[in-house]
């Protein structure tokens, strides 16, 4: 599948409002002829297509590389919408609903048969939420269809934080990118799973365990987060994701990132250190990284892919990055460089 021409509808706050509607409706109107369509929302930019479409649907495994095998989330305007799309709604679900939505946090329920196969890889559940993004929000209203949308960006790479990123990665591939300018979070939503009884968290995400359990006690965290071994039971808990081109390697010590630095050198390979502002100048390498501040991880979540992405842009071909508390965000942030890094942790 490829397109002559990927639209770019700016619809940033520089555009008037009247030019910003029209761009939506033109996205929006792709989406209805069951086409894919970048977009964003407050944690990544999504690649969405009609969830209830088959056709539609498999575009986007298509234009991204993904495994039909990994579901897919869909995003909705209004709680109104989950009538043609799942069977119940726990009051557990109902109460994180009412609390975080809209918000980074994906639920998971049991689906009815509306929902595209593809969406759901064959499970009998579906995951849902409701973006935070007023350019997210009219989207799906103007489309008025409920949307499935993955991380707008080949299958394996860093999330697109930016309409950049996705033009990068896409260009060609799909109908068209409503650029919104950069993204808050800048990781994805975390997933619940509400359809079995007591909540199992799936991924982490934007909505931290804390803040889960602050409002409906303790939930379980599903020990799959670390195993590939099953399919996946929601997005984003199988296969290596968000990997630069380079080496990824985490270092847990950041005190023996300079002596590792020294051994890639001597070996020729073109170094790299992912950092923050608190320990930026205590590396030499051929590319470093600052990612937001220790003192402040959400600002670590919200650079995190466009970081990785910097190393691809300056040709890196090994990097060293530190660690980070897994506490709060800290659980996110961890679980996507453990992926990215595919296990190599010194």
């Amino acid at each position: 599948m490829s397109y002559k021409q990927t639209f770019f509808w700016a619809v940033d706050n520089f555009l008037n409002e009247r030019q910003h509607s029209e761009h939506i409706k033109e996205a929006a109107m792709w989406i209805t002829k069951g086409e894919v369509v970048a977009f964003p929302t407050e944690t990544v930019y999504g690649l969405g297509a009609n969830a209830l479409e088959e056709t539609a649907v498999k575009k986007i495994f298509e234009a991204k590389g993904r495994p039909s095998d990994n579901p897919l989330i869909v995003h909705i305007a209004s709680v109104k919408q989950l009538d043609e799309l799942v069977t119940d709604i726990p009051p557990l679900a109902k109460k994180l609903m009412d609390h975080f939505w809209p918000g980074p946090l994906t639920i998971i329920l049991k689906k009815k048969e509306s929902v595209a196969t593809s969406v759901t890889a064959g499970l009998d559940t579906v995951a849902i939420r409701i973006p935070d993004h007023p350019v997210a929000i009219e989207l799906l209203k103007q489309a008025n269809v409920p949307v499935a949308a993955p991380s707008a960006n080949l299958s394996g790479k860093p999330s697109p934080t930016s309409g950049e990123h996705v033009f990068h990665d896409l260009k060609g591939r799909i109908a068209g990118i409503l650029d919104g300018g950069q993204t808050g979070v800048g990781l994805e939503s975390t997933v619940i799973d509400c359809s079995k009884g007591i909540p199992i968290l799936y991924r982490p995400g934007g909505v931290t365990i804390e803040d889960i359990e602050a409002l409906v006690g303790e939930i379980k965290v599903d020990p799959s987060l670390k195993s590939t071994d099953e399919a996946p039971l929601s997005p984003g808990m199988k296969y290596t994701h968000y990997a630069p081109n380079g080496t990824l390697i985490l270092v847990r010590d950041r005190k023996q990132i300079p002596s590792l630095l020294a051994e890639a050198k001597a070996e020729g390979k073109r170094t790299g250190v992912l950092t923050t502002k608190d320990n930026q100048g205590s590396y030499t390498a051929d590319v470093i990284v600052s990612c937001g501040s220790r003192q402040d991880l959400a600002t670590v979540a919200n650079q995190l892919y466009e970081s990785l992405r910097t190393f691809d842009e300056e040709k890196a071909e090994i990097i060293f990055s530190e660690t980070f508390p897994a506490e709060n965000i800290g659980i996110a942030i961890m679980n996507r460089l453990e992926k990215a890094a595919g296990g190599k942790v010194i």
